[in-house]
């Protein structure tokens, strides 16, 4: 297990790094993603889409929990649990997304993943935070060698990165 920050000085920045994930991330990926409200998940899921070569708007899916967008370079399923409680996230049935069972494998993106009780063990994590100086900190948590390989590829172009 590997963890990485990086700082992210604005909105930009945060397109910037879920543009690179949008890129390099193969089909299969799952990325929890947590942060206190405002923290940018939805403008980071919105680089991603932007990296997969989607052309339609990506907006939090808040009310309808699961938006499929399958015209880029994988599909993108951006899932929203804000408005659930953790007992209520089981019934889902996520592990369709994760498993590709009966969907095209793609990229998929939990906002508010924190309410998860059961997500892949494999999954990688990132959390947003707001940095005293302005701006957010990145922390992404890779599991295994393919994945720090992945995030060092990520990080490895112009985005500052630390790793813990």
């Amino acid at each position: 297990m590997a963890e990485f920050r990086v700082d992210l000085p604005d909105a930009a920045a945060t397109q910037q790094l879920g543009q690179r994930l949008g890129e390099l991330c193969p089909p299969g990926t799952a990325l929890l993603l947590a942060g206190d409200l405002g923290m940018g998940k939805t403008t980071l899921v919105q680089g991603i889409g932007a990296g997969l070569g989607i052309a339609e708007p990506i907006s939090s899916p808040t009310f309808t929990l699961i938006n499929e967008y399958l015209e880029g370079r994988i599909p993108l399923y951006h899932v929203d649990l804000y408005r659930l409680e953790p007992e209520q996230v089981g019934s889902l049935e996520l592990e369709s997304y994760w498993e590709a069972i009966d969907i095209a494998p793609g990229l998929l993106a939990i906002e508010w993943s924190e309410r998860m009780l059961d997500y892949p063990a494999s999954a990688l994590r990132l959390r947003l935070e707001n940095l005293p100086s302005g701006g957010r900190r990145a922390t992404l948590t890779a599991v295994g060698e393919e994945q720090i390989v992945l995030l060092e590829q990520v990080i490895g172009d112009g985005l500052l990165a630390d790793e813990v």
